[in-house]
């Protein structure tokens, strides 16, 4: 089995592992409510005491 002939340094390891980030999930303004949300979600408004979904635009109830 193959094995490493000398230890790696934690820096040495840490400086090749600076290139692996986690990315930001991008965000878009919804156009009923206003407010900031994931893309291809629904937005949640209350309409009258009742639930109503909005998504690209559209009415799901």
């Amino acid at each position: 089995m193959a094995h490493p002939k000398r230890k790696i340094s934690k820096s040495r390891r840490d400086k090749r592992r600076t290139h692996y980030k986690a990315e930001e999930p991008t965000s878009n303004v919804c156009e009923q409510t206003g407010e900031t949300k994931l893309s291809h979600r629904a937005t949640m408004v209350k309409e009258g005491g009742k639930k109503v979904f909005y998504y690209n635009g559209r009415k799901f109830d």
